[in-house]
């Protein structure tokens, strides 16, 4: 009892002391496309993909915290019950049908109740639909490597991380708004994507296996060389969206952020026909820089 007394106490404790930093912080929610200091919870949705996963860590946690409180309440039950003062002649009962039934079907419905959401989640997320775009992404040591298809224009580019000297340089000459460019996430060359077009994502790898995440759009795959895995996407609001590598890579694996711009029908058309002509030279690729007009 007073093991589990300490228990409940350091629970209870650590969920104030959650509840008090999401209180005092002020900006604990996370924000949409990058991370937020102190943030709890997933980044904010922009795709119909990312709002599903998001309903289903809230119903898994509905779940979840159902069956804690019902264990929770069956152990100081039993604890309060079955001790020592209040039942000092134990039962040496050995079987019950109708329990071990229960503990059994109940524990599968469960799981049903699991599965079918997550089965519509896997296939919304396998099932590409018809694509209005097709880019071809490839992770290297250490950047990406962005390739349009033929019907935009079949140009790449390569986009590397921002160092500080560059960050700022980029920000004091308004190529880039400061609160668009995250310390570590900012890049050279953004890929530009249109709203509310839908998006598909080649993916692979040119050395080692990389992973390509950006979470407000909830696509997390492997870049495996030799092989080309597939996503999509269709971003419903228009701004920038930071992802970043997330399988651990080589020395510089955490510099190597991933970076959308989505921008209006009219604006990706400028874009197109300005990275057109700054990148069809696949030699200056990665020294020049696309950026979306403000």
């Amino acid at each position: 009892m007073r093991f589990l007394s300490r228990t409940i106490a350091t629970v209870a404790a650590g969920a104030l002391a959650v509840a008090a930093t999401a209180i005092v912080s002020g900006s604990a929610s996370a924000g949409t496309g990058m991370p937020s200091p102190w943030q709890l919870n997933l980044q904010g949705a922009a795709t119909e993909v990312s709002e599903y996963i998001h309903w289903f860590h809230d119903w898994l946690n509905v779940i979840i915290f159902a069956i804690t409180i019902f264990v929770l309440g069956l152990l100081l039950y039993v604890a309060w019950r079955f001790n020592e003062k209040s039942n000092p002649v134990p039962s040496k009962t050995t079987h019950n049908a109708l329990l071990e039934v229960a503990w059994t079907v109940i524990p599968v419905l469960i799981l049903v109740v699991i599965a079918i959401p997550s089965f519509r989640l896997l296939k919304l997320q396998l099932e590409i639909p018809q694509a209005d775009l097709t880019l071809k992404v490839t992770g290297k040591q250490w950047y990406w490597s962005y390739e349009y298809a033929q019907d935009q224009g079949t140009f790449g580019f390569d986009s590397l991380m921002l160092d500080e000297k560059q960050r700022a340089e980029a920000i004091s000459s308004n190529r880039i708004a400061a609160a668009e460019a995250p310390r570590l996430l900012a890049v050279d060359n953004e890929a530009v994507v249109p709203v509310g077009k839908i998006v598909r994502v080649q993916v692979t790898g040119a050395d080692v296996i990389h992973k390509f995440t950006v979470p407000s759009f909830g696509i997390k795959i492997d870049a495996i060389p030799g092989r080309l895995n597939e996503t999509w996407f269709k971003a419903d609001r228009e701004g920038i969206y930071y992802g970043q590598c997330s399988f651990i890579c080589g020395q510089n694996h955490a510099y190597m952020p991933i970076a959308f711009r989505v921008v209006s029908a009219e604006r990706y058309a400028a874009w197109l026909t300005e990275a057109k002509q700054k990148f069809a030279n696949a030699e200056d690729a990665g020294s020049k820089l696309a950026i979306s007009s403000k």
